[in-house]
């Protein structure tokens, strides 16, 4: 079996392109798909240096972000700058934040952010080592969304081939070591 790994931040109708399966957040995987969980549920943090915070102050609510320095990403659906989703209880913002660097690159975004040079919307699980050493500190935790997770998915016409059953299982067992 070859495995053949495409990353591409956007959104790829795996049918029409050919390919056996995607990993997309639950949320973004259309209906008809065949879904198979491959991390647990998990949030979305804002994150800052303790020296960033310092210098600048350590945003309260969603709206003070607006005068912070954010590092976003570009959608790449419709060219705008994505606005960071947050909630907390019933209510929810989608904060336009702004920043002097629009990167897709999660270790560029992390490493300007270790160096206090900003703040960062990031997948919890991704920051679990700098925040743990201290090199990040989360900021508005309680507006912190969780997600279900990320998913493979395929057609269900494709759960018969055995390559993709044998790749799930792998994905399956990877996933659960990663935890």
């Amino acid at each position: 079996m070859e495995v053949e790994v495409v990353v591409e931040n956007r959104f790829v109708d795996i049918v029409a392109e050919g390919y056996d399966a995607g990993v997309r957040l639950h949320e973004a995987i259309e209906r008809d798909m065949v879904q198979v969980r491959l991390t647990d549920p998990f949030r979305f943090v804002v994150v800052a240096a303790p020296a960033y915070l310092e210098k600048h102050g350590t945003p309260q609510k969603p709206e003070d972000l607006l005068r912070h320095e954010c590092f976003t990403i570009r959608v790449p659906s419709s060219g705008a700058l994505y606005a960071w989703e947050l909630e907390r209880g019933k209510r929810n913002w989608r904060v336009p934040v702004r920043g002097s660097v629009v990167t897709n690159h999660r270790e560029l975004t992390q490493a300007l952010v270790e160096q206090g040079l900003g703040l960062a919307y990031a997948f919890e699980p991704a920051v679990k080592e700098a925040l743990r050493a201290g090199r990040l500190v989360r900021v508005l935790e309680e507006y912190a969304p969780s997600v279900p997770g990320y998913f493979l998915y395929f057609p269900s016409r494709a759960r018969r081939s055995g390559p993709l059953r044998l790749f799930i299982a792998v994905a399956r067992e990877l996933s659960a070591k990663a935890v």
